[in-house]
């Protein structure tokens, strides 16, 4: 992996001895000749290590340390110093530095020191991507199955995961959107950047600018410090936007611009950034019609719809049903600590019958309290969650196949099915609106949306109603 190293120091022979030595071993060598150049240098590139001296006029070496700690503390700082201030190179490393080197130097002393600091600086990397791979846990090794459709999508991914394209998924909520966007991104010629996720549907509309481009120091109420946004974090590597359908028309236009010039401006600046990033996209809206209702930009969809790929809801892979449940008892068994090795035959004939409207998310959560129940190595249909037995979204599975059967207002067919889904998952979570939101695989803000347009006051429940069904005051 090649390195980029900045060289602070205000004498220019230094730096060009520096530049000549450290580009031997394939380094590409920056330099600035006071503080204040070193910090416009590292707002404009990637840098992975700073070797400074400690004194200089105007910022000086341990007022740099400062910053680069505060604004970029994940790149370490190696300080040059002379001999007879050794005591003050000491005081770095307590401020921060990662070592130091005593002027006049030996070379072969430097390369270990600057091999040392590149070597850790790739460890801090690695570190922080494979964080936000066990986020995911479960991101590729889900990636399960064979029915005809979803060979459809892995053949998909195996298509585009080499080439830098945008990528627009689809699908109902929970489908495993973000784990094809970590698939594509795992087995794709930017595997060892960062993969960055960003839900568009989650962040609030006033802070989404700055956490998609970052902000400087003071540039609205709240900004103590410098941010970097979710592009410069992703640097390299691979943004996914989450529930793009969700985003502001407000920024869209400046997410678009990103995309197509590949600059972003932070808040608080005037400067741009050049960002080299892979966007993958992901909604469960239909985009089109979102740009028919004019709460979509059309320039931008076209622009996030290079390569779509539509993933199937579960009910429409209804043979993969059994292995995703057979990988998620056997991960999830052994995470709790305990050895599941099947399920029941009646166990497997619930879940092949049941319609899953939260899709795989829904299906993992399922498996995941039948394998904390279960008092034995095979998961019983008793072990199971009661709704999948309760019968009350069998209409909802149920195909219209006679003319009686066709809903004289399908709005109002349609809105008793999703009450029917969002009373079935408030009554399992106790009336706790985050977890039935995650149950049936839809955010927090659309749940509340939802609870609002079918008139349910969620209070908490207070009595059971008549099959089973909470009631609420």
């Amino acid at each position: 992996m090649s390195h980029k190293v900045l060289v602070v120091d205000d004498e220019p022979k230094l730096c060009d001895l520096l530049s000549s030595v450290l580009s031997q071993n394939a380094i590409e060598v920056f330099t600035a000749g006071n503080g204040l150049q070193a910090l416009t240098l590292l707002e404009q590139e990637s840098i992975d290590l700073v070797i400074s001296d400690w004194r200089m006029p105007g910022m000086d070496g341990p007022q740099l340390l400062a910053e680069i700690k505060l604004r970029y503390p994940h790149i370490p700082v190696i300080v040059m110093t002379a001999y007879s201030t050794v005591k003050n190179a000491v005081q770095s490393m307590r401020n921060g530095a990662y070592d130091y080197i005593a002027k006049p130097f030996d070379i072969d002393e430097l390369d270990i020191t600057v091999s040392k600091a590149l070597q850790f600086r790739d460890i801090l990397r690695d570190n922080a991507r494979l964080r936000a791979e066990l986020d995911e846990h479960q991101h590729i090794d889900s990636l399960i199955g064979d029915s005809p459709s979803f060979r459809r999508v892995l053949q998909a991914i195996d298509s585009v995961r080499d080439s830098n394209a945008t990528i627009l998924l689809t699908g109902e909520s929970g489908t495993g959107k973000e784990m094809v966007a970590r698939a594509i991104h795992k087995h794709g010629s930017r595997a060892d950047q960062p993969f960055v996720a960003v839900n568009c549907a989650a962040i609030p509309e006033g802070l989404l600018e700055s956490e998609m481009f970052g902000h400087r120091k003071g540039a609205f109420t709240g900004a103590v410090a410098d941010r970097i946004g979710r592009f410069l974090q992703a640097d390299k590597g691979t943004l996914f936007l989450d529930e793009i359908g969700d985003m502001p028309l407000t920024l869209q236009a400046k997410i678009l611009r990103a995309l197509q010039e590949r600059v972003i401006e932070p808040v608080g600046e005037t400067r741009e950034r050049k960002v080299d990033v892979r966007v993958i996209a992901a909604t469960h809206k239909n985009l089109l019609e979102a740009v028919a209702k004019k709460e979509f930009r059309e320039d931008l969809y076209y622009r996030l719809n290079v390569f779509p790929i539509p993933l199937p809801a579960l009910r429409e892979r209804v043979e993969d049903i059994t292995p995703l449940a057979r990988h998620f008892a056997h991960s999830l068994g052994a995470t709790a600590g305990k050895r599941i090795t099947d399920f029941s035959p009646t166990a497997l004939q619930a879940m092949m019958h049941y319609h899953w409207p939260g899709n795989i998310r829904e299906l993992q959560n399922c498996v995941e309290r039948a394998t904390i129940v279960a008092t034995s190595s095979t998961i019983e249909d008793s072990d199971l969650p009661p709704y999948l037995f309760s019968g009350q979204m069998d209409q909802a599975d149920k195909p219209f196949t006679r003319l009686g059967d066709v809903p004289p207002d399908l709005e109002a067919a349609l809105a008793e099915v999703e009450r029917a889904y969002i009373l079935a998952a408030l009554q399992q979570t106790q009336g706790v609106q985050a977890a039935a939101a995650q149950l049936i695989g839809i955010s927090e803000r659309s749940l509340w949306y939802r609870l609002k347009k079918l008139d349910i006051h969620v209070d908490k429940i207070a009595r059971m109603g008549p099959n089973n069904i909470p009631s609420y005051e």
